[in-house]
């Protein structure tokens, strides 16, 4: 099992923990998360680009001159494509780009970004984060002493609200719940700045 150091609030060490090896020390899987990551972002897209097709422009039906002996071309709508301001041909319409993916493959991924943090050094577990009220200057003040990258998602869990009130208004830090992480939020941060109970709590869910 992997073994990482366990920091208190201050960044002073004061013991070790040893991580579950089914989620913080496999070999982390990149097609997977590859994979993971393209759903995530598409499962974010509005799909509401549109765009009108020669039925839906302005303009009128009427054919603007006759078939033949004029010596131009042929032309039966306004609204054809090939003129200005007519329709457009093959836009986008409104649509779903949202996909799933199998669930042992997400778990997978989630398992892979997060032994990927251990094999970079890049996670930072602490036991606990004592507010008695939200303090921003405090946890700024914790994270310089835990050596936290400007650009760092603070996992802990919903009961320790006044670290999450703390931590939320500092630039480059995301705060998410431990039932909330996902795979997109931690590649996509520096650190990864961990509760100790937020690491139990997903220990639980994905071992």
């Amino acid at each position: 099992m992997p073994k990482v150091a366990l920091f208190d609030m201050r960044g002073a060490q004061i013991d070790e923990i040893e991580l579950n090896d089914n989620v913080f020390g496999i070999e982390p899987n990149v097609a997977v998360m590859h994979q993971f990551v393209k759903m995530q972002l598409a499962n974010k897209r509005q799909g509401t680009s549109s765009t009108k097709n020669r039925s839906e422009v302005r303009g009128t039906g009427r054919k603007p001159w006759r078939q033949k002996g004029t010596g131009r071309a042929r032309a039966g709508s306004r609204r054809s494509p090939i003129w200005k301001g007519g329709g457009i041909v093959f836009g986008p319409k409104p649509r779903d780009y949202s996909y799933t993916m199998p669930r042992k493959m997400r778990r997978l991924a989630m398992r892979s970004a997060l032994s990927s943090k251990v094999v970079d050094q890049q996670i930072i577990i602490v036991d606990g984060f004592d507010f008695d009220q939200p303090k921003t200057k405090v946890m700024a003040e914790s994270l310089q002493a835990l050596n936290a990258a400007k650009k760092t998602l603070f996992v802990s869990t919903e009961a320790d609200i006044n670290a999450f009130k703390s931590a939320r208004n500092l630039e480059g830090v995301k705060v998410v719940a431990a039932d909330f992480i996902n795979v997109y939020d931690i590649l996509n941060h520096e650190t990864l700045l961990m509760t100790k109970d937020a690491v139990a709590r997903v220990e639980e869910v994905f071992a």
